[in-house]
């Protein structure tokens, strides 16, 4: 008895065996690494003979084969109804298993964003690898073209670079850290409308770049800078619901995340009270007393907005007299002056050019109804055309950060 016990014991581990080598391989052969192509961004355009033009951007394995040495990017485009069609028909010609878990950023050209891009959004969002954390990109040219724009200077890996850039927003302001998954919920939110990051190329056009001899009305496509990387990511693309409404330049994504707290420093170029013809470089920082109010006056919303930031003088000149209290003061009231009109022009653009609440007011006006059946009955997005702003400014200017009087 014990020996036949002995014998099913080891034919029962010898099955065990056999379903775990049989169930490893399955898995081995569908997701080993040789099997997969990893993407790092996503293009999509509209098409002429089809729906969409999608491309993708896949990292070549590099010739040494060290980890974190310098990789050449791969650009395949596949012409399709749908962006789930274009993986399936890129699986087939790759040979390999798209996989977008390690992709950094997804890129719509202007055109299709004005015909809209909610089909998109949801069909990113609703597979499984895209994460929501990528960011989103409205593109002036073809997305192709971008991509292949893309090559940064001072970075060796292409993926670091699509990480790192939106951060620049932190003390620059410039430019946004806007996410698919942001625009996925402002897709599905009553009290606020999506924005996405302005992308474009230098075009070295010195027509368009004589125009924008002020920096803080430049925005992507209009930069002066030139370099080895041809791309740019300077504005903002606004929505109203699922189609592109407009752009922002650079003071007025200064204005926007301003509003939404989420710019640590940021430089302005205010006008010099002593030198009317001239202006004086400020470095802000905001100080945590903003505060947003939304009430309703015979029916349309008000919305008061006060804003403090601490500044430095930045730029210096012969004989300036930075360490007089006087002169601060002058220059605190030109900056105020400066900040309020830049705001209140950046807010009625949004309301009565735009019609759209990428700020969110929404959110601060839900709390004055009782329900939030009366705030859906109200129809916060259309009216928020009828929006009227008051906004106050205080800065405290100090002099500057080492030189303080010449």
């Amino acid at each position: 008895m014990r020996k036949i016990n002995n014998v099913f014991y080891k034919i029962f581990i010898l099955i065990l065996v056999i379903i775990f080598i049989s169930s490893f391989s399955a898995s081995y052969n569908s997701l080993n690494l040789d099997n997969l192509a990893f993407v790092v961004a996503v293009g999509i355009d509209k098409s002429t003979s089809n729906k969409l033009k999608v491309t993708f951007e896949f990292l070549a394995p590099s010739p040494s084969g060290e980890s974190g040495a310098e990789t050449k990017p791969v650009l395949n485009t596949v012409e399709c109804s749908s962006i789930t069609n274009g993986i399936n028909l890129m699986n087939a010609y790759l040979g390999k298993k798209v996989n977008l878990s390690h992709c950094k950023l997804i890129i719509f050209s202007e055109e299709l964003a004005k015909d809209g891009i909610s089909d998109e959004v949801y069909s990113l969002i609703n597979e499984v690898q895209v994460r929501p954390s990528a960011n989103i990109v409205i593109s002036k040219c073809n997305t192709k073209y971008y991509i292949e724009s893309s090559i940064p200077s001072l970075e060796s890996l292409i993926p670091r670079y699509y990480q790192i850039f939106p951060n620049t927003t932190e003390y620059t302001g410039y430019t946004c850290n806007a996410t698919i998954g942001d625009f996925f919920n402002a897709l599905a939110c009553n009290s606020c409308a999506p924005y996405a990051i302005l992308g474009g190329i230098n075009t070295s056009d010195s027509t368009t770049q004589a125009q924008s001899t002020n920096e803080s009305t430049v925005k992507s496509n209009e930069s002066p800078i030139t370099g080895s990387r041809v791309s740019q990511n300077i504005g903002l693309a606004v929505f109203k619901d699922e189609k592109l409404a407009g752009e922002l330049n650079a003071i007025e994504t200064i204005c926007f995340l301003n509003i939404r707290k989420e710019v640590d420093t940021f430089l302005v170029s205010i006008p010099n009270p002593d030198k009317p013809d001239s202006k004086i470089d400020i470095y802000l920082t905001p100080n945590s007393k903003h505060k947003i109010d939304v009430s309703f006056v015979n029916g349309a919303p008000f919305i008061k907005i006060k804003l403090d930031f601490s500044g430095k003088v930045y730029s210096m000149s012969k004989n300036s007299q930075y360490l007089n209290q006087d002169t601060l003061n002058s220059i605190s009231n030109s900056c105020n002056t400066y900040l309020e009109s830049e705001f209140s022009s950046y807010l009625y653009k949004t309301s009565t050019v735009f019609e759209s609440d990428i700020n969110g007011f929404g959110v601060y006006a839900l709390s004055k109804f009782s329900t939030s059946s009366e705030f859906n009955n109200y129809d916060w997005l259309n009216n928020y055309k009828n929006c009227t702003f008051d906004v106050d400014i205080n800065t405290i200017i100090d002099s500057g950060f080492l030189l303080t009087q010449t």
